[in-house]
């Protein structure tokens, strides 16, 4: 039973701890960080009937005070309406400042938790119990929280670091295959983010078989990332590739597509988009696509280039009339362009074109 343990170095700074047969143990781990204290645990209703009483049982038997909340689960429920119905269950369960809120799910769950833990009491601890790849690999670390708006994904969000993350790799085997896949995309946007030698793992089928192995270097890599720019001011920008056009894809399905798959969607086209305008060296995008496809990820959509052009300029990295968009350059180099908006329509129609 080994364990891996990244500090993030942030203010304040934070455990990451990576292994199996850490939920039973969560409790316990998080005694010394948390001290003495109530935990309001936050899930979804997907995830509630596996791991729940786990959590609960954990926290109760290293002396915690536990309540728990379940929401439905869905992209369509991470709104203003549970943000509300959240905060009124931690008002109505009297947690205080010295309180914790734990998220226990995916990324959604991270992010209605985190957001809900900053704003209440103008901000309480929360702790990340990741229980998807997506959520292990990017959205547990980092302090994004937010919520989606009518015009647009994580439109509302505050930046708050967790003071934990365990990430208990065993969850995984629960996981359907295609809720695998979705984190699978931001783990291989982290690949072509980071070096070969990261990328190649992707290639070649590694995730699949030593996750823990993955899942720890991509932490790695975000943690140092995160580091460097919390407040996502310059380097961490690059960590929304695929971001732009596949946050339209998102919403042009209305959410019934999910995050990682329309990123990994928003990352081919991107792609393909940049070598076309010789933003890229030649044969960047065949292999991007190829190990998008090679892990049961989508590298195209059906929708109009109009409409997720008209969809991405309600994106929230948009700057008046222009918009930062992140080229992958090469493998393991990545480019920061700021383009005007108008631009956004011809760069969405080269990279359809497959």
């Amino acid at each position: 039973m080994s364990t891996h343990t990244i500090q993030v170095h942030t203010s304040p700074a934070y455990d990451v701890t990576i292994g199996t047969q850490l939920l039973p143990r969560c409790g316990q781990l998080l005694l010394n960080t948390l001290g003495s204290c109530k935990v309001a645990v936050i899930a979804d209703s997907t995830v509630a009937p596996l791991y729940l009483n786990t959590v609960k049982t954990s926290f109760k038997e290293a002396g915690f005070g536990v309540c728990s909340y379940v929401f439905p689960a869905g992209e369509s429920h991470k709104n203003l309406s549970t943000l509300s119905e959240i905060l009124e269950f931690l008002a109505e369960n009297h947690l205080t400042r010295t309180d914790c809120v734990a998220a226990l799910g995916g990324g959604v769950t991270g992010d209605m938790a985190g957001f809900a833990a900053a704003v209440y009491l103008r901000g309480i601890r929360y702790v990340q119990l990741p229980t998807t790849v997506l959520s292990a690999v990017d959205s547990s670390v980092g302090g994004k929280t937010a919520i989606d708006l009518a015009h647009g994904k994580n439109l509302a969000g505050v930046f708050l670091q967790p003071s934990a993350v365990i990430c208990d790799t065993d969850c995984l085997k629960t996981l359907p295959p295609a809720v695998f896949a979705d984190g699978a995309a931001e783990a291989i946007k982290t690949g072509v983010l980071c070096d070969e030698s990261l990328f190649s793992l992707f290639e070649d089928g590694t995730l699949k078989l030593v996750p823990e192995e993955v899942i720890t270097r991509c932490i790695a890599y975000k943690a140092g990332v995160v580091e460097r720019d919390e407040k996502e001011q310059g380097e961490r920008k690059c960590l929304n590739l695929g971001h732009t056009i596949g946050h339209a894809i998102e919403k042009c399905s209305n959410f019934a597509i999910p995050h990682g798959h329309a990123v990994a969607a928003g990352l081919a086209i991107m792609a393909r988009a940049a070598e076309r305008l010789g933003w890229a060296e030649d044969g960047t995008a065949r292999r991007i696509c190829d190990c998008l496809a090679k892990n049961d990820l989508p590298i195209s959509t059906d929708f109009a280039a109009e409409d997720l052009a008209k969809a991405a300029a309600s994106d929230k990295k948009r700057a008046g009339n222009s918009i930062t968009v992140v080229v992958p350059a090469a493998i393991g180099r990545c480019e920061l362009r700021k383009i005007p908006v108008g631009e956004l329509l011809p760069l969405i129609r080269a990279g359809l074109e497959v």
